[in-house]
């Protein structure tokens, strides 16, 4: 399956361009973690997930659910890309009062599915909705993007039970595995390793995949997509926070540091902007 609204690197460096732009005109944070998922995001929405402006109740669609809802802006930039609102109405509308374009994702957006931000929600919506479509013998396929830092939640733990226990293999988990959240490195915070035995422990299949190769994640995420083999899948990611620009790069000042007129101007540079 292949929609290729351009080729799938630039689309990936085109969200991260849009996600700096916004995150500078806006004064808003989190860039770093959208720098770190963009190149999911860009195989997810011009390669993989069957989803369309004109259709978005269609009961076939396939679903994404976008648990790290705070790094909004690369989920922001994805739908513009695709098709699903104006590039104008992002520009004006994101963290304006009354806007939909609110700084973690919001239903009321087109072609966004679940609110989310405060973490380990999403993957429990997810898991509901694709017994619902096993249950009504719909053909989509529900991916759900979650952060590592938000694997410390209990709530996706019990997801992940339900979702073993039901054969939930219409789900697919993708870890965006840049291993820094909120407050220092995953591994000081709170350790997740062995990340891919605790899913192949809880009877899920697992696959690891760099994270930034479009190539790999595109093989990787279709295959997900269309095996059906009883078990639901996890994705996980190998990623870096603030991917793409040098001084973002592996950085948890990035995490909540907005970009000044300086790095603005210097990170477009770094990512090829015409």
């Amino acid at each position: 399956m292949s929609f290729f609204v351009m080729d799938t690197a630039s689309f990936a460096n085109a969200v991260r361009l849009r996600a700096l732009e916004l995150c500078h005109l806006k004064r808003t944070s989190h860039i770093g973690g959208a720098f770190s998922v963009a190149d999911i995001l860009a195989v997810l929405y011009n390669e993989v997930l069957e989803v369309d402006p004109a259709t978005t109740q269609s009961p076939t669609r396939d679903r994404l659910f976008y648990s790290k809802g705070h790094a909004c802006t690369a989920l922001y930039a994805s739908l513009e890309l695709r098709g699903f609102f104006d590039a104008e109405d992002l520009t004006q509308g994101f963290t304006a009062d009354g806007s939909y374009f609110t700084s973690h994702v919001n239903h009321r957006v087109p072609g966004i599915e679940l609110s989310t931000g405060s973490l380990g929600h999403a993957l429990g919506v997810a898991c509901g909705t694709a017994l619902a479509g096993l249950r009504r013998r719909l053909p989509y396929t529900v991916f759900t993007i979650v952060s590592d830092g938000e694997l410390d939640e209990g709530s996706n733990w019990e997801a992940i039970l339900f979702a073993a226990h039901q054969k939930l293999d219409n789900v697919v988990v993708v870890v965006d595995y840049n291993k820094i959240q909120s407050f220092g490195s995953v591994a000081d915070v709170m350790n997740l390793e062995p990340l891919a035995d605790k899913f192949r422990a809880f009877n899920w299949a697992v696959e690891e995949v760099d994270g930034h190769s479009i190539e790999d994640l595109s093989t990787t995420l279709l295959n997900a997509k269309t095996e059906r083999a009883g078990k639901p899948k996890c994705v996980i990611a190998h990623t870096i926070k603030g991917k793409g620009v040098s001084f973002m790069e592996e950085s948890l000042a990035w995490h909540y540091r907005s970009p000044s007129q300086t790095d603005y101007e210097n990170a477009r540079i770094e990512l090829g902007a015409k």
